[in-house]
């Protein structure tokens, strides 16, 4: 799928990480949103499989993103993405949007959000809502 519109906030692109954590080596999906990121005229880093939370707080760092979105299919989201967010507040960042997706059960939404995470995106969801939902995130963070 490409999408034409070019998603840019203030005066530079978005650079966003897309992160594989854990023990889950299914990364089609993951590959999916990079592409549509990149068509959609965002700098798209991807951390590769088996990213620790610690490895993609660092990679934050060390790239300047602006947002940060995690794919989990194994069922490890309730611990891997409250880490991430952890171990981003524990290096002092703060302007950065942290997102989920995955096959993650609706009842598990509440408490990631809770932890942290400001959106989670199930199966399905249409790639220019998610693009949308992280341009406006972005916007709202470089404004603070």
């Amino acid at each position: 799928m490409i999408i034409s519109m070019k998603q840019k906030t203030a005066s530079r692109s978005i650079k966003i990480l897309v992160a594989k954590l854990g023990l889950d080596g299914h990364d089609r999906g993951a590959l999916v949103l990079c592409r549509a990121f990149r068509d959609a005229g965002m700098e798209v880093i991807y951390s590769g499989l088996f990213a620790t939370p610690e490895r993609v707080a660092q990679i934050a760092e060390d790239e300047d993103v602006d947002a940060i979105a995690m794919s989990l299919l194994n069922g490890a989201h309730g611990t891997l993405f409250p880490r991430v967010v952890k171990a981003i507040k524990k290096k002092g960042i703060k302007d950065v949007l942290i997102v989920g997706g995955g096959v993650i059960p609706d009842v598990d939404h509440k408490d990631l959000i809770k932890s942290g995470v400001d959106h989670v995106f199930g199966p399905g969801t249409p790639l220019p809502t998610i693009i949308d939902h992280i341009t406006l995130g972005v916007s709202k963070l470089r404004k603070i």
